[in-house]
């Protein structure tokens, strides 16, 4: 039986990897997306710290 099937077996587990795959590329896409947004608030808060340091 497994000689009669082992293509399908064979496309089977590839699609299931490349679901996982992408999947994972996804998850890890979104907490990217927050780094950046957290590195550009924290670098807006420091170039108004020194506006204000400037100022003084």
């Amino acid at each position: 039986m497994l000689k009669k099937n082992w293509k399908k077996i064979g496309i089977i587990i590839l699609i299931v990897a490349c679901v996982f795959n992408i999947m994972g590329k996804l998850i890890n896409r979104l907490s990217l997306n927050k780094e950046m947004l957290y590195s550009a608030e924290y670098m807006q808060k420091e170039q108004e710290k020194e506006k204000i340091e400037n100022n003084t």
